[in-house]
Protein backbone atom coordinates (compact mmCIF):
# COMPACT_ATOMS: atom_id res chain seq x y z
CA UNK A 1 0.00 0.00 0.00
CA UNK A 2 2.66 2.39 0.44
CA UNK A 3 2.91 3.11 -3.41
CA UNK A 4 -0.53 4.28 -2.82
CA UNK A 5 0.18 6.64 -0.07
CA UNK A 6 0.02 10.21 -2.09
CA UNK A 7 -3.16 8.74 -3.46
CA UNK A 8 -4.66 7.80 -0.72
CA UNK A 9 -3.88 11.31 0.92
CA UNK A 10 -5.60 13.19 -1.54
CA UNK A 11 -8.73 10.62 -1.63
CA UNK A 12 -8.61 8.22 -4.76
CA UNK A 13 -9.77 5.71 -3.77
CA UNK A 14 -12.89 7.37 -2.36
CA UNK A 15 -13.63 10.28 -4.06
CA UNK A 16 -17.03 10.66 -6.23
CA UNK A 17 -16.12 13.17 -9.26
CA UNK A 18 -17.79 13.72 -12.40
CA UNK A 19 -15.38 12.70 -15.79
CA UNK A 20 -15.18 16.09 -17.09
CA UNK A 21 -16.15 14.92 -20.81
CA UNK A 22 -17.57 18.55 -20.68
CA UNK A 23 -17.76 21.83 -18.93
CA UNK A 24 -20.28 22.04 -17.16
CA UNK A 25 -21.08 18.42 -16.65
CA UNK A 26 -24.45 17.68 -18.39
CA UNK A 27 -26.60 17.25 -15.68
CA UNK A 28 -26.06 21.14 -14.95
CA UNK A 29 -27.96 21.52 -18.31
CA UNK A 30 -31.36 23.65 -17.38
CA UNK A 31 -34.82 23.47 -19.17
CA UNK A 32 -35.63 25.24 -22.29
CA UNK A 33 -31.54 26.69 -22.75
CA UNK A 34 -31.29 24.67 -25.50
CA UNK A 35 -34.90 25.84 -26.80
CA UNK A 36 -34.23 29.36 -26.63
CA UNK A 37 -30.92 29.65 -27.95
CA UNK A 38 -30.45 26.80 -30.62
CA UNK A 39 -31.63 29.13 -33.94
CA UNK A 40 -29.29 31.75 -32.34
CA UNK A 41 -26.29 29.55 -32.04
CA UNK A 42 -27.05 27.98 -35.85
CA UNK A 43 -26.46 31.02 -37.33
CA UNK A 44 -23.77 32.43 -35.51
CA UNK A 45 -21.65 29.82 -37.16
CA UNK A 46 -19.13 31.38 -39.87
CA UNK A 47 -20.03 30.97 -43.15
CA UNK A 48 -16.50 28.98 -43.78
CA UNK A 49 -16.36 27.22 -40.72
CA UNK A 50 -16.10 23.07 -40.95
CA UNK A 51 -17.93 21.72 -38.27
CA UNK A 52 -18.21 18.19 -36.97
CA UNK A 53 -21.77 16.12 -36.91
CA UNK A 54 -22.86 13.42 -34.14
CA UNK A 55 -26.04 11.72 -35.22
CA UNK A 56 -27.49 9.22 -32.02
CA UNK A 57 -29.04 5.70 -32.79
CA UNK A 58 -30.66 5.08 -29.35
CA UNK A 59 -32.13 1.35 -30.38
CA UNK A 60 -30.63 -1.78 -29.33
CA UNK A 61 -31.82 -5.18 -29.85
CA UNK A 62 -30.18 -6.11 -26.04
CA UNK A 63 -30.11 -3.97 -23.33
CA UNK A 64 -26.69 -4.30 -21.44
CA UNK A 65 -26.94 -3.99 -17.54
CA UNK A 66 -24.10 -1.55 -17.25
CA UNK A 67 -24.57 0.65 -19.65
CA UNK A 68 -25.94 4.46 -18.96
CA UNK A 69 -26.34 5.50 -22.41
CA UNK A 70 -30.13 7.29 -23.34
CA UNK A 71 -31.05 3.74 -25.29
CA UNK A 72 -34.25 1.36 -25.69
CA UNK A 73 -34.98 -2.02 -26.88
CA UNK A 74 -36.62 -3.39 -30.00
CA UNK A 75 -37.17 -6.25 -31.60
CA UNK A 76 -38.41 -5.07 -34.70
CA UNK A 77 -36.56 -2.75 -37.18
CA UNK A 78 -40.02 -0.82 -37.59
CA UNK A 79 -39.57 1.90 -34.90
CA UNK A 80 -35.95 2.10 -35.77
CA UNK A 81 -36.97 3.25 -39.76
CA UNK A 82 -39.71 5.13 -38.18
CA UNK A 83 -37.11 7.42 -36.47
CA UNK A 84 -34.81 7.70 -39.36
CA UNK A 85 -37.15 9.14 -40.79
CA UNK A 86 -37.49 12.32 -38.23
CA UNK A 87 -33.73 12.49 -38.10
CA UNK A 88 -33.92 13.28 -42.07
CA UNK A 89 -36.64 15.92 -40.89
CA UNK A 90 -34.36 17.18 -38.22
CA UNK A 91 -31.34 17.28 -40.53
CA UNK A 92 -32.94 18.93 -43.11
CA UNK A 93 -34.40 21.86 -40.67
CA UNK A 94 -31.00 22.77 -38.94
CA UNK A 95 -29.14 22.32 -41.89
CA UNK A 96 -31.49 25.69 -43.50
CA UNK A 97 -30.61 27.47 -40.90
CA UNK A 98 -26.84 27.15 -41.22
CA UNK A 99 -24.41 29.28 -43.86
CA UNK A 100 -24.43 28.11 -47.14
CA UNK A 101 -20.37 27.71 -47.17
CA UNK A 102 -19.78 25.35 -43.92
CA UNK A 103 -17.97 22.09 -44.61
CA UNK A 104 -18.11 18.65 -42.42
CA UNK A 105 -14.86 17.45 -41.27
CA UNK A 106 -16.26 14.57 -38.64
CA UNK A 107 -18.82 12.20 -38.65
CA UNK A 108 -20.24 10.00 -35.91
CA UNK A 109 -22.63 7.40 -35.72
CA UNK A 110 -23.54 6.37 -32.22
CA UNK A 111 -26.02 4.88 -29.80
CA UNK A 112 -27.39 2.49 -28.90
CA UNK A 113 -26.38 0.58 -31.59
CA UNK A 114 -25.71 2.44 -35.06
CA UNK A 115 -25.09 -1.35 -36.65
CA UNK A 116 -28.85 -2.05 -35.97
CA UNK A 117 -29.74 0.06 -39.31
CA UNK A 118 -30.41 -2.11 -42.08
CA UNK A 119 -28.40 -1.63 -44.98
CA UNK A 120 -31.22 0.24 -46.83
CA UNK A 121 -32.03 2.78 -44.32
CA UNK A 122 -28.38 3.48 -43.71
CA UNK A 123 -28.25 4.65 -47.05
CA UNK A 124 -30.93 6.08 -47.21
CA UNK A 125 -29.28 8.34 -44.11
CA UNK A 126 -25.91 8.90 -45.01
CA UNK A 127 -27.11 9.91 -48.81
CA UNK A 128 -29.27 12.71 -46.74
CA UNK A 129 -26.49 13.61 -44.72
CA UNK A 130 -23.55 13.37 -47.67
CA UNK A 131 -26.35 15.54 -49.44
CA UNK A 132 -26.55 18.53 -46.85
CA UNK A 133 -23.03 18.72 -45.70
CA UNK A 134 -20.00 19.16 -48.38
CA UNK A 135 -16.87 17.32 -46.71
CA UNK A 136 -13.15 18.75 -46.06
CA UNK A 137 -10.32 16.95 -47.81
CA UNK A 138 -9.36 15.02 -44.31
CA UNK A 139 -13.09 14.22 -43.13
CA UNK A 140 -13.23 11.17 -40.92
CA UNK A 141 -16.73 9.22 -40.79
CA UNK A 142 -16.40 6.92 -37.52
CA UNK A 143 -18.87 4.51 -36.55
CA UNK A 144 -20.20 2.78 -33.29
CA UNK A 145 -20.20 -1.23 -34.02
CA UNK A 146 -21.64 -4.09 -31.96
CA UNK A 147 -19.75 -7.05 -33.25
CA UNK A 148 -23.37 -9.07 -32.84
CA UNK A 149 -25.58 -6.53 -35.02
CA UNK A 150 -23.21 -5.84 -37.41
CA UNK A 151 -24.05 -7.52 -40.74
CA UNK A 152 -21.08 -8.22 -44.16
CA UNK A 153 -23.70 -5.85 -45.77
CA UNK A 154 -24.18 -3.17 -43.48
CA UNK A 155 -20.33 -3.11 -42.50
CA UNK A 156 -19.96 -2.86 -46.23
CA UNK A 157 -22.38 -0.19 -46.66
CA UNK A 158 -20.68 1.43 -44.07
CA UNK A 159 -16.92 1.42 -45.80
CA UNK A 160 -18.70 2.58 -49.61
CA UNK A 161 -19.67 5.27 -48.09
CA UNK A 162 -16.07 6.41 -46.79
CA UNK A 163 -15.85 4.69 -43.20
CA UNK A 164 -12.67 5.27 -42.09
CA UNK A 165 -12.55 4.78 -38.18
CA UNK A 166 -14.42 2.37 -36.18
CA UNK A 167 -14.80 1.98 -32.20
CA UNK A 168 -15.86 -1.49 -31.41
CA UNK A 169 -17.53 -2.06 -28.13
CA UNK A 170 -15.84 -5.35 -26.45
CA UNK A 171 -15.97 -4.65 -22.23
CA UNK A 172 -14.65 -7.93 -21.36
CA UNK A 173 -14.40 -11.52 -23.03
CA UNK A 174 -14.84 -13.70 -19.89
CA UNK A 175 -18.08 -15.26 -19.92
CA UNK A 176 -18.76 -14.81 -16.00
CA UNK A 177 -18.06 -11.61 -16.29
CA UNK A 178 -20.57 -11.09 -20.09
CA UNK A 179 -22.90 -13.22 -18.41
CA UNK A 180 -22.93 -10.85 -15.00
CA UNK A 181 -23.48 -7.63 -17.28
CA UNK A 182 -26.00 -8.53 -19.50
CA UNK A 183 -23.68 -8.96 -22.78
CA UNK A 184 -22.50 -12.01 -24.72
CA UNK A 185 -20.42 -11.63 -27.43
CA UNK A 186 -17.93 -13.86 -28.17
CA UNK A 187 -14.13 -13.88 -29.21
CA UNK A 188 -15.10 -15.11 -32.31
CA UNK A 189 -17.92 -12.58 -33.55
CA UNK A 190 -15.53 -9.71 -32.85
CA UNK A 191 -12.76 -11.41 -34.06
CA UNK A 192 -14.77 -11.68 -37.89
CA UNK A 193 -15.69 -7.85 -37.74
CA UNK A 194 -12.17 -6.97 -37.16
CA UNK A 195 -10.86 -9.27 -39.66
CA UNK A 196 -13.68 -7.23 -42.44
CA UNK A 197 -12.86 -4.34 -41.76
CA UNK A 198 -9.39 -5.04 -42.33
CA UNK A 199 -9.54 -6.64 -45.33
CA UNK A 200 -12.14 -4.32 -46.43
CA UNK A 201 -8.70 -1.47 -46.20
CA UNK A 202 -10.07 0.10 -42.88
CA UNK A 203 -7.13 1.80 -41.33
CA UNK A 204 -8.52 2.62 -38.02
CA UNK A 205 -10.07 0.21 -35.80
CA UNK A 206 -10.56 1.63 -31.56
CA UNK A 207 -11.55 -1.21 -29.46
CA UNK A 208 -13.51 0.00 -25.82
CA UNK A 209 -13.16 -2.33 -23.29
CA UNK A 210 -14.28 -1.72 -19.19
CA UNK A 211 -12.31 -2.45 -15.92
CA UNK A 212 -14.30 -2.76 -12.44
CA UNK A 213 -16.27 -4.72 -14.03
CA UNK A 214 -18.43 -7.58 -11.64
CA UNK A 215 -16.71 -10.60 -11.34
CA UNK A 216 -13.32 -9.06 -13.20
CA UNK A 217 -10.16 -11.01 -11.69
CA UNK A 218 -6.41 -9.67 -12.52
CA UNK A 219 -6.41 -12.97 -13.87
CA UNK A 220 -9.59 -12.59 -16.52
CA UNK A 221 -9.00 -8.79 -17.57
CA UNK A 222 -5.09 -10.19 -18.55
CA UNK A 223 -6.67 -12.55 -20.67
CA UNK A 224 -9.20 -10.09 -22.28
CA UNK A 225 -6.21 -7.62 -22.82
CA UNK A 226 -4.04 -10.28 -24.40
CA UNK A 227 -6.84 -11.28 -26.96
CA UNK A 228 -7.51 -7.43 -27.44
CA UNK A 229 -3.72 -6.79 -28.40
CA UNK A 230 -3.91 -10.19 -30.65
CA UNK A 231 -6.90 -7.72 -32.76
CA UNK A 232 -4.12 -5.03 -33.46
CA UNK A 233 -6.28 -2.41 -32.84
CA UNK A 234 -5.16 1.24 -33.33
CA UNK A 235 -6.45 2.82 -30.29
CA UNK A 236 -8.08 1.66 -27.23
CA UNK A 237 -10.57 3.04 -24.49
CA UNK A 238 -10.16 1.60 -21.10
CA UNK A 239 -12.98 2.79 -18.97
CA UNK A 240 -13.62 2.26 -15.13
CA UNK A 241 -17.15 0.86 -15.07
CA UNK A 242 -19.49 3.67 -13.26
CA UNK A 243 -22.04 1.76 -10.92
CA UNK A 244 -25.27 4.34 -11.06
CA UNK A 245 -28.09 2.28 -10.70
CA UNK A 246 -30.06 5.99 -9.40
CA UNK A 247 -29.36 7.07 -12.87
CA UNK A 248 -29.46 3.61 -14.67
CA UNK A 249 -32.18 1.68 -13.33
CA UNK A 250 -31.14 -1.47 -15.89
CA UNK A 251 -27.75 -1.51 -13.58
CA UNK A 252 -29.57 -2.83 -10.35
CA UNK A 253 -29.01 -6.12 -12.11
CA UNK A 254 -25.73 -5.95 -11.36
CA UNK A 255 -25.11 -6.67 -7.73
CA UNK A 256 -22.78 -4.47 -5.88
CA UNK A 257 -21.00 -7.30 -4.00
CA UNK A 258 -19.67 -8.58 -7.38
CA UNK A 259 -18.18 -5.59 -8.03
CA UNK A 260 -14.30 -4.75 -7.29
CA UNK A 261 -13.33 -2.45 -4.91
CA UNK A 262 -11.58 0.70 -5.17
CA UNK A 263 -8.28 -0.98 -4.46
CA UNK A 264 -8.83 -3.53 -6.97
CA UNK A 265 -9.75 -1.21 -9.78
CA UNK A 266 -7.16 0.68 -9.70
CA UNK A 267 -4.76 -2.40 -10.12
CA UNK A 268 -6.88 -3.86 -12.79
CA UNK A 269 -6.51 0.10 -14.36
CA UNK A 270 -2.58 -0.35 -13.79
CA UNK A 271 -2.39 -4.12 -15.18
CA UNK A 272 -3.96 -2.20 -18.96
CA UNK A 273 -1.77 0.76 -18.77
CA UNK A 274 1.99 -1.79 -17.61
CA UNK A 275 0.19 -4.25 -20.25
CA UNK A 276 -0.19 -2.16 -22.64
CA UNK A 277 2.93 -0.01 -22.86
CA UNK A 278 4.95 -3.13 -22.78
CA UNK A 279 3.90 -3.71 -26.44
CA UNK A 280 4.06 -0.37 -28.06
CA UNK A 281 0.85 1.67 -27.15
CA UNK A 282 0.99 5.02 -25.76
CA UNK A 283 -0.70 6.83 -23.01
CA UNK A 284 -3.36 9.26 -23.78
CA UNK A 285 -4.86 10.82 -21.14
CA UNK A 286 -6.33 9.08 -17.96
CA UNK A 287 -8.17 5.96 -20.29
CA UNK A 288 -6.84 5.75 -23.56
CA UNK A 289 -3.71 4.11 -25.43
CA UNK A 290 -2.50 4.23 -28.84
CA UNK A 291 -0.11 3.52 -31.34
CA UNK A 292 2.15 5.98 -32.72
CA UNK A 293 0.82 5.87 -36.17
CA UNK A 294 -2.78 6.96 -34.57
CA UNK A 295 -3.82 10.29 -34.97
CA UNK A 296 -4.92 10.77 -31.54
CA UNK A 297 -1.27 9.74 -30.62
CA UNK A 298 -0.07 12.87 -33.05
CA UNK A 299 -2.13 15.46 -31.24
CA UNK A 300 -1.46 14.38 -27.61
CA UNK A 301 2.39 15.01 -28.76
CA UNK A 302 1.86 18.23 -30.35
CA UNK A 303 -0.64 19.76 -27.98
CA UNK A 304 -3.79 19.27 -29.84
CA UNK A 305 -5.26 16.56 -27.80
CA UNK A 306 -9.22 17.73 -26.87
CA UNK A 307 -12.15 16.40 -24.76
CA UNK A 308 -15.56 15.94 -25.19
CA UNK A 309 -18.15 13.79 -24.93
CA UNK A 310 -17.06 10.65 -26.25
CA UNK A 311 -13.75 11.28 -24.31
CA UNK A 312 -10.23 11.85 -25.57
CA UNK A 313 -10.37 13.20 -29.42
CA UNK A 314 -7.93 14.84 -31.88
CA UNK A 315 -10.96 16.56 -33.54
CA UNK A 316 -10.39 20.65 -33.51
CA UNK A 317 -13.38 21.59 -35.05
CA UNK A 318 -15.03 24.17 -32.52
CA UNK A 319 -18.86 23.88 -33.42
CA UNK A 320 -20.35 20.12 -32.94
CA UNK A 321 -24.03 19.57 -33.86
CA UNK A 322 -26.15 16.66 -32.89
CA UNK A 323 -28.75 14.75 -34.38
CA UNK A 324 -31.09 11.89 -32.43
CA UNK A 325 -32.68 12.30 -29.41
CA UNK A 326 -30.41 13.06 -26.59
CA UNK A 327 -27.86 14.51 -28.91
CA UNK A 328 -25.91 17.17 -27.15
CA UNK A 329 -24.62 19.95 -29.46
CA UNK A 330 -21.38 22.58 -28.51
CA UNK A 331 -21.53 26.29 -29.92
CA UNK A 332 -18.79 28.60 -29.06
CA UNK A 333 -21.40 30.17 -26.21
CA UNK A 334 -23.23 27.06 -25.21
CA UNK A 335 -24.49 23.88 -25.48
CA UNK A 336 -27.87 22.46 -26.82
CA UNK A 337 -29.24 18.85 -26.21
CA UNK A 338 -31.85 17.40 -27.86
CA UNK A 339 -35.12 16.28 -25.90
CA UNK A 340 -34.15 12.79 -24.48
CA UNK A 341 -37.03 10.28 -24.32
CA UNK A 342 -37.12 9.26 -28.32
CA UNK A 343 -41.41 10.35 -27.92
CA UNK A 344 -40.32 13.74 -26.85
CA UNK A 345 -37.64 14.02 -29.41
CA UNK A 346 -39.99 12.96 -32.30
CA UNK A 347 -42.96 14.56 -31.45
CA UNK A 348 -40.58 18.23 -30.90
CA UNK A 349 -39.19 17.67 -34.53
CA UNK A 350 -42.53 16.77 -36.08
CA UNK A 351 -43.86 19.76 -34.67
CA UNK A 352 -40.86 22.24 -34.78
CA UNK A 353 -38.53 20.93 -37.24
CA UNK A 354 -35.93 20.51 -34.42
CA UNK A 355 -35.64 19.05 -31.14
CA UNK A 356 -33.52 21.46 -28.74
CA UNK A 357 -35.19 21.21 -24.78
CA UNK A 358 -31.91 21.67 -22.38
CA UNK A 359 -28.71 23.81 -22.72
CA UNK A 360 -26.05 25.44 -21.05
CA UNK A 361 -24.98 28.97 -21.65
CA UNK A 362 -21.36 29.72 -21.28
CA UNK A 363 -20.16 33.09 -19.15
CA UNK A 364 -16.68 34.11 -19.88
CA UNK A 365 -15.73 32.63 -16.74
CA UNK A 366 -18.00 28.80 -17.27
CA UNK A 367 -14.93 29.48 -20.72
CA UNK A 368 -11.90 30.15 -18.51
CA UNK A 369 -12.90 27.51 -15.70
CA UNK A 370 -13.36 24.83 -19.41
CA UNK A 371 -10.07 25.86 -20.55
CA UNK A 372 -8.30 24.98 -17.15
CA UNK A 373 -10.12 21.62 -16.57
CA UNK A 374 -9.35 20.56 -20.24
CA UNK A 375 -5.59 21.71 -20.04
CA UNK A 376 -5.57 19.20 -16.56
CA UNK A 377 -7.69 15.88 -18.31
CA UNK A 378 -5.27 16.95 -21.75
CA UNK A 379 -2.17 17.78 -20.82
CA UNK A 380 -2.00 17.04 -16.65
CA UNK A 381 -0.74 20.97 -16.66
CA UNK A 382 -2.35 24.76 -15.70
CA UNK A 383 -0.69 26.40 -18.45
CA UNK A 384 -0.61 29.53 -16.33
CA UNK A 385 0.85 31.68 -19.45
CA UNK A 386 -1.18 30.41 -22.08
CA UNK A 387 -4.59 30.97 -20.03
CA UNK A 388 -3.23 34.78 -19.17
CA UNK A 389 -2.99 35.21 -22.80
CA UNK A 390 -6.70 33.52 -23.38
CA UNK A 391 -8.23 35.26 -20.32
CA UNK A 392 -6.59 38.72 -20.03
CA UNK A 393 -9.26 40.00 -18.09
CA UNK A 394 -8.62 36.85 -15.17
CA UNK A 395 -5.56 37.00 -14.78
CA UNK A 396 -5.86 37.67 -11.02
CA UNK A 397 -8.67 34.79 -10.88
CA UNK A 398 -5.62 32.41 -12.76
CA UNK A 399 -3.04 33.46 -10.31
CA UNK A 400 -5.02 32.66 -7.77
CA UNK A 401 -5.90 29.12 -8.42
CA UNK A 402 -2.67 28.36 -9.70
CA UNK A 403 -1.11 29.67 -5.66
CA UNK A 404 -4.08 27.58 -4.22
CA UNK A 405 -3.37 24.14 -6.18
CA UNK A 406 0.29 24.74 -5.45
CA UNK A 407 -0.75 25.18 -1.46
CA UNK A 408 -3.65 22.23 -1.80
CA UNK A 409 -1.53 19.59 -3.51
CA UNK A 410 1.92 20.54 -2.79
CA UNK A 411 3.47 17.10 -3.62
CA UNK A 412 1.79 17.02 -7.22
CA UNK A 413 2.52 20.17 -9.01
CA UNK A 414 6.28 21.13 -9.85
CA UNK A 415 6.90 24.80 -11.89
CA UNK A 416 7.68 24.77 -14.92
CA UNK A 417 8.54 27.53 -17.81
CA UNK A 418 4.59 27.63 -18.74
CA UNK A 419 2.62 27.14 -15.11
CA UNK A 420 2.68 23.87 -13.41
CA UNK A 421 2.36 20.31 -14.41
CA UNK A 422 1.60 17.03 -12.47
CA UNK A 423 4.45 14.70 -11.32
CA UNK A 424 3.57 11.58 -13.63
CA UNK A 425 3.16 9.46 -10.45
CA UNK A 426 0.04 11.56 -9.50
CA UNK A 427 -1.89 11.92 -12.94
CA UNK A 428 -4.97 9.16 -11.64
CA UNK A 429 -5.40 12.52 -8.97
CA UNK A 430 -6.44 14.84 -12.50
CA UNK A 431 -10.16 14.45 -11.87
CA UNK A 432 -10.08 15.43 -8.00
CA UNK A 433 -7.69 17.82 -9.09
CA UNK A 434 -10.74 19.19 -11.92
CA UNK A 435 -13.05 19.06 -9.61
CA UNK A 436 -11.29 21.10 -7.08
CA UNK A 437 -11.33 24.32 -9.31
CA UNK A 438 -14.95 23.20 -10.09
CA UNK A 439 -16.77 26.09 -9.22
CA UNK A 440 -20.04 24.00 -10.22
CA UNK A 441 -19.61 20.75 -8.18
CA UNK A 442 -22.67 20.72 -5.75
CA UNK A 443 -24.66 17.72 -3.76
CA UNK A 444 -26.44 17.40 -6.98
CA UNK A 445 -23.46 16.38 -9.87
CA UNK A 446 -23.80 13.40 -11.26
CA UNK A 447 -20.31 11.42 -9.73
CA UNK A 448 -18.49 8.43 -10.29
CA UNK A 449 -15.83 6.99 -8.93
CA UNK A 450 -11.94 8.67 -9.48
CA UNK A 451 -10.37 5.52 -10.66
Amino acid sequence: MEKHDPLLRYGLFDAKVPRYTSYPPANHFQNDVGRRNQMKWLTSVEGNETVSIYIHIPFCKRLCWFCACRTQGTTTLRPVDAYVDILLKEIATVRAKLPDGITMGRLHLGGGTPTILSPETMTILLDKVFGAFAITEDFELSVEIDPTEASDELLQTLIDFGMNRASIGVQDFAPKVQDAIGRLQTLEQTNDVVKFLRNAGLKAINLDLLYGLPFQTRASFRETLAHVISMDPDRLAIYGYAHVPWMSKRQVLIKSETLPDTIERYELAAIANDLLLSVGYKAIGIDHFAKPTDSLYTADRTGQLKRNFQGYTDDQNKTLIGFGASAISHFSDGYQQNAVATSAYQDRVLTNGVAAHKGYEMSDNDKLIAAMIEELMCRFSYPTKDLRASFPKSEDQIRQTAVALMQHYIDVFKISGSGLVMQPETFPLVRIIANYIDLFTNKDTVHTAAI
